[in-house]
């Protein structure tokens, strides 16, 4: 299946139709501005690189897409993280390139030199980008084409480096240029962070890569920055494998003042999976309960002022935290007692439910910006029939954005990745034709002006989205949001053996 890079979606009914859709008048409708490709199929925001951002505050749109280039390395596995696949990164046929929307101009923002593919990881408030490149090269330990952490800032590409080792991936930047992420030295791995070389967690300013060592063991690699220039990641506390999980207890950290400050799982777990790292210093994620069953046993957490706090659930045994704003409004998703889960919002020591659209049974929120309002999908609990992107305000329940959008250009729009503080939100786009597109909603007011969908060349008759799922199921290595330990995907991602 190839999808969203590497995958055509089957149709076998496209839309289910409904009745007459209601608004509630406090919605603002939205102008869906398909941002389009680099001339290939497919273009796509990332769905588990977290943190990823794929919206600045002023507006800049930032993606991947695959060009008409033909991959001169395809069918071999590429280690680049592509921003754009629930599942694993799968063997393309296409170059892939990172570009950006800005002022309503689309630029490829290029690779490293020669014939290689690039994605974005994360935009900064102010626009800075990060992500990585290969760069012509083949792993000698892998025999798989090298990436590399590289910055895009004024049009230009600059290679990070790496520590010594073959490879490396920027994960966040911050408005002062500041990127941290993962690189390897060349000191040989056995627990798989690195492609069998010691990952370790970096910042890069100025054109240097720093090493920020560990919590006591050999790997650990970086996950976010603030605008403080203070570090969230992950690191081994030491060198000896769990019997549970086969590798060493994995600890968060807060990297502050050139110190690495220990975030442990108090929570009878070894595996502490932080998501994101506010102004403030306050960290958000999950963590494993006793026994390490992340699909099973994980509750959603704070972190602040060296203080833990479990944010608890719903009555159930799983939550995650993926997102705080500079309120303190915490949004993820937590479970009931019988196992399904809703988005959920945490503020002031209390959780509430932000419930699902109609009759879906489960939701996850993925983002929330400054003026309170969250977005995420909903939908199936096993992610076996393409779900639907919503939004949520303090004015009422969470709404389907297929009923506040324009249908003229038959686009769906399944998940939701990000907003910004202008109510801009960066979305995920299934076209008729199956191919997937990177989409951008701009709020317009509360009637229908302004609502003619911009680049809508793939336009069909217009149709009712209300309730709208397809009902060609998708496999769920295929369709799986980040409801995943994040250290388990990064793992999983650095040890897949090449197809």
């Amino acid at each position: 299946m190839r999808y969203p890079m590497t995958a055509i979606v089957t149709m076998v009914a496209f839309l289910i139709f409904a009745g007459p859709v209601h608004l509630m008048a406090q919605h603002a409708r939205y102008r869906l501005i398909d941002v389009g490709t680099l001339g290939g199929p497919n273009s796509s925001i990332g769905f588990e690189s977290s943190p990823l951002n794929s919206l600045s505050d002023d507006g800049v749109f930032s993606a991947c897409s695959e060009t008409t280039t033909p991959d001169p390395n395809y069918p071999n596995f590429s280690p680049l993280i592509l921003g754009g696949s629930y599942g694993l990164p799968q063997p393309d046929p296409l170059i892939i390139h990172a570009f950006q929307r800005k002022d309503g101009t689309l630029t490829d923002l290029g690779a490293l030199p020669g014939v290689n593919s690039s994605c974005v990881s994360h935009i900064s408030g102010n626009g800075w980008i990060a992500g990585q490149s290969e760069n012509g090269a083949i792993d000698p330990i892998t025999g798989w084409p090298e990436a590399q952490a590289v910055l895009w800032k004024n049009g230009q590409v600059v290679n990070l480096g790496a520590l010594g080792g073959n490879e490396s991936f920027s994960i966040a930047v911050n408005n002062r240029g500041q990127v941290v992420g993962l690189a390897e030295n060349a000191t040989p791995d056995p627990f798989g962070l690195g492609f069998g070389q010691q990952a370790r967690a970096f910042l890069w300013e100025r054109g240097r890569m720093r090493d920020l060592g560990t919590l006591g063991g050999p790997d650990a690699f970086a996950i976010d920055i603030n605008d403080r220039g203070q570090i969230m990641g992950v690191s081994f506390i030491n060198s000896i494998p769990d019997p549970t999980t086969g590798v060493p207890t994995l600890d968060g950290f807060l990297w502050d003042n050139g110190k690495m400050i220990d975030i442990p799982d108090p929570l009878g777990g070894t595996q502490i999976s932080p998501y994101y790292l506010s102004e403030r210093g306050q960290v958000v994620g999950n963590a494993n309960l006793a026994g390490d069953n992340f699909e099973q046993a994980r509750h959603p957490f704070l972190w602040e002022k060296r203080k833990f706090t479990d944010l608890g659930t719903f009555g159930g045994s799983t939550g995650d935290a993926y997102k705080i704003n500079d309120a303190g409004q915490i949004v993820g998703d937590a479970s009931f007692a019988d196992t399904t889960y809703h988005a959920a919002l945490w503020q002031n020591g209390s959780i509430s439910d932000l419930g699902t659209i109609g009759t879906d049974l489960c939701s996850v929120a993925q983002d929330i910006n400054s003026r309170g309002q969250a977005v995420g999908w909903s939908g199936v609990c096993d992610y076996s029939v393409i779900p639907r992107a919503f939004l949520w305000d303090k004015t009422g329940p969470a709404v389907d954005l297929n009923t506040l959008i324009s249908s003229a250009s038959g686009i769906y729009v399944f998940f939701a990745s990000n907003i910004n503080d202008r109510g801009e939100i960066a979305a995920a786009g299934l076209l008729p034709s199956g191919d997937t597109h990177a989409v951008l909603l701009v709020p317009c007011g509360t009637d229908d002006a302004g609502l003619e969908d911009d680049g809508s060349s793939n336009a069909v008759a217009p149709s009712s989205r209300s309730n709208a799922l397809f009902s060609q199921p998708l496999s769920k290595a295929a369709l799986r949001p980040i409801h995943r330990s994040l250290f388990s995907h990064y793992r999983n991602l650095l040890t897949q053996q090449p197809k």
